[in-house]
């Protein structure tokens, strides 16, 4: 399957970053206000570009809309009062408790290792920037991967949904360090295959 339309609720700098994407790919992308609900959700693919604790009112006002759509999941569930944990269970994601709560959405988690800056610059200091792709449905990752790759990034599979809580992880990695200027917000995790 090919994504003609990209539906990116939120924007913030990733969801601007993901956008930018979505244009190189030659691809529409319908950008809404996380809060706005007027506006219906009409891409095959919809990038959630908002922080974790958003996703509970992005649900709320659309997770009908969201059915039998890919649903990508960027969110890092960071604790972010103290920048020395996640919010969900250790042998859980923030993915995995998306896509319970979407039984009838094809869930998958991607850029949330990646940081607006690698997305837009396409580069990870002089590797190029590829994005980790998680999920159970193999058409939905492969859509998504073509999409990153039609705008000139890499795209890896890194597995079933349960690679999300990693995924998060590594994501939560990077964060911190970069908070604490150990890592430049445009720079982070390269992957050198």
């Amino acid at each position: 399957m090919t994504a003609t339309t990209v539906t990116i609720i939120g924007k913030g700098t990733m969801g601007q970053a993901i956008q930018g994407l979505v244009k190189a790919a030659g691809r529409e992308a319908q950008v809404l206000d996380s809060g706005a609900t007027d506006v219906p959700v009409n891409g095959d693919v919809v990038v959630l570009a908002v922080p974790y604790p958003a996703l509970t009112q992005v649900l709320a006002e659309r997770a009908d809309q969201l059915a039998g759509r890919i649903v990508v999941d960027i969110t890092n569930p960071v604790d972010f009062g103290t920048f020395d944990g996640l919010t969900v269970p250790a042998d859980g994601s923030a993915a995995a408790e998306l896509a319970a709560q979407l039984p009838d959405s094809r869930v998958v988690k991607a850029f949330n290792t990646n940081f607006a800056a690698t997305l837009a610059s396409g580069t990870v200091g002089p590797v190029p920037t590829t994005v980790l792709i998680a999920g159970d449905d193999e058409e939905a990752k492969n859509t998504l991967a073509e999409l990153v790759r039609a705008a000139g990034l890499k795209a890896v599979d890194a597995g079933s949904l349960k690679r999300a809580r990693e995924l998060e992880a590594l994501g939560f990695l990077q964060i911190t360090l970069a908070a604490r200027e150990q890592v430049s917000w445009s720079g982070g995790f390269a992957v050198v295959a």
